[in-house]
């Protein structure tokens, strides 16, 4: 239910509160002060375009609160949990917007988009009005309003949700087999490329030892000569080498009688010198013996090498990153290998798919198929009492492709109007005129408020065109859907207004060249001075006082 409305700065408002209670609202009062401000204000507030023209003079931004009750309304509670925004018996949805064209949303204090604002604003109200919006014009309004009816909602859903299945299983296989000839091409490339990778030991460890080698075979010679040179330093020179020079140094210390503490240690470490130098040069020395120069290998190393850096070139990585590129081509080609098993798999998931979602279907059609006639008969019968006699509404199931699947079933819906006997039925938007697509709106909410989830229904003048014992109809049908919910009915009709159960005027006020617009909530005496002005206009006599008290008796009875 919807609770209040607070308007900011917007058009001829300043700060305005508008509380709305269950039932029937009627609004009358100065020709489009009540639209401006029910209607306009609270499609803000649902993420309608934001227009800046509608800021008040002299203001930069506007703001305008709607606060629902949703107590009773699952969806909505499903939705707001559903998309992390605070869930509670009230829902309030906040929009502000400035004169630089920046908007701004919010949904419980929560930031949102526009279409959140929208998607969640379809839930909790249903705008009627003669021009933007015209929900009714809409195929998905028609098919929703008629899986309402047929209690098919639940029905409807599964539907959605196989097709979604469906529909991504028929892409991933779609795409797989239009590439069927690219992968048979890809898989021989990546085959060439896995084997020509595994020709070589690609691992880090490997790559380092045979850079060193290959250093080392290049520099051979030169490794030899100073190889030599250090093993004469160390005991084979003439006159000078390490070895025996150590040696004539511990024989001095040796013969010292009296050795002072320095020249202790000093012995000790000569001597530890001459064990270092005696390994040195059996190391030296078997290197020599060990290590000659061979070309032969230094071409293979070299070759192995270039092999290497020629694959490192061609695949745009490093060396050391060859290993990682053959394990990536590795993983690619076994999943191409598997691709017609995985052809094989996706279109026996299809297949199940759907067959699932064909039986959901086709129940889903039998149920609509079933109750277009009925809606049809009982929103035609709504239709003779709104003045529109031989007016003839017919809910069409047009079957798609057999083909085709599609998330809203097996069928279109659309709602099709004849206006007089013997015409062809046509499109709403081609055929109904504002006046007319009112009432063809009402007569259709009266018929599927018992089965609709939305629990505010806002109507703009649905009384265009109309008076007398028609008008009292109206107002009969407006009261009848708010008994079983909530209403709120822009009216200039007085029996239309007459059978509200709540009664607002809106006017205009002047004062030191400022215009304001007021919403002021009307008393029982209110109420009839405001329907004696509907019906006499701006003399209000006694006589029209009197008619307007039974007017209103009479909708109250």
């Amino acid at each position: 239910m919807l609770l209040s409305i607070n308007i900011s700065n917007y058009t001829l408002v300043e700060s305005l509160e508008i509380e709305f209670a269950q039932g029937t609202t009627a609004i009358t009062g100065e020709t489009g002060a009540g639209k401006s401000l029910v209607l306009d204000a609270l499609g803000m507030a649902l993420g309608d375009r934001a227009d800046t023209d509608t800021i008040r003079h002299g203001k930069e931004r506007a703001e305008i609160t709607a606060t629902f009750d949703i107590n009773t309304i699952e969806a909505a509670k499903t939705w707001l949990d559903a998309n992390d925004f605070n869930s509670d018996e009230n829902c309030i949805l906040r929009r502000i917007y400035t004169r630089e064209g920046r908007s701004r949303g919010y949904i419980n204090g929560q930031p949102s988009t526009m279409s959140q604002l929208q998607e969640l604003g379809d839930m909790l109200t249903d705008i009627h009005s003669q021009h933007e919006h015209q929900s009714l014009l809409r195929k998905e309004t028609h098919r929703r309003l008629l899986d309402e009816y047929a209690n098919a909602e639940d029905l409807a859903t599964k539907v959605a949700s196989e097709y979604s299945a469906w529909h991504k299983v028929h892409i991933d296989l779609t795409n797989l087999l239009q590439r069927s000839d690219e992968l048979d091409d890809r898989k021989d490339l990546l085959n060439f490329q896995v084997n020509e990778l595994q020709q070589i030991d690609l691992t880090a460890k490997y790559l380092e030892q045979l850079e060193l080698e290959q250093k080392t075979l290049a520099n051979a010679e030169q490794i030899v000569q100073d190889s030599h040179n250090l093993l004469a330093i160390c005991e084979q020179a003439e006159g000078f080498n390490l070895r025996d020079s150590l040696n004539k140094a511990l024989s001095i210390l040796a013969n010292i009688e009296y050795k002072p503490d320095a020249l202790k240690i000093t012995e000790e470490l000569l001597r530890g010198g001459l064990i270092q130098i005696e390994e040195a040069i059996n190391e030296i020395s078997h290197h020599i013996d060990r290590f000659e120069a061979d070309p032969q290998r230094l071409q293979i190393v070299e070759e192995q090498l270039s092999a290497v850096f020629q694959l490192s070139r061609k695949h745009r990585v490093n060396p050391d990153q060859l290993e990682t590129t053959l394990q990536t081509l590795e993983a690619e080609l076994k999943n191409l290998i598997g691709g017609s098993e995985n052809i094989n798999a996706l279109e026996e998931k299809l297949a199940d798919l759907a067959s699932s979602y064909e039986k959901s279907a086709k129940q889903l059609s039998s149920k609509r198929k079933a109750a277009s006639k009925a809606m049809s008969k009982d929103i035609n019968r709504q239709l003779q009492k709104l003045s529109m006699e031989g007016a003839e509404l017919l809910v069409q199931l047009s079957p798609v492709n057999n083909s085709e699947y599609r998330s809203s079933g097996l069928e279109e819906t659309e709602f099709l109007l004849a206006t007089n006997p013997g015409q062809p039925h046509k499109m709403l938007a081609k055929i109904a005129s504002g006046g007319e697509l009112s009432r063809v709106s009402l007569a259709i909410q009266v018929v599927a408020a018992s089965h609709s989830t939305i629990p505010t229904l806002v109507f703009d003048e649905v009384d265009v065109g109309i008076g007398g014992s028609t008008a009292d109809i109206v107002g009969q049908l407006i009261k009848q859907l708010g008994e079983r919910g909530q209403v709120i009915s822009v009216t200039h009709q007085p029996q239309v207004a007459a059978h509200a159960h709540h009664h607002y005027r809106a006017s205009k006020v002047i004062e030191d060249n400022s215009t304001e617009s007021l919403m002021a909530p009307l008393n029982q005496q209110q109420r009839v001075e405001e329907l004696a002005r509907m019906l006499g206009g701006a003399k209000v006599t006694k006589q029209t006082l009197s008619h307007a008290s039974e007017l209103l008796s009479l909708a109250s009875a």
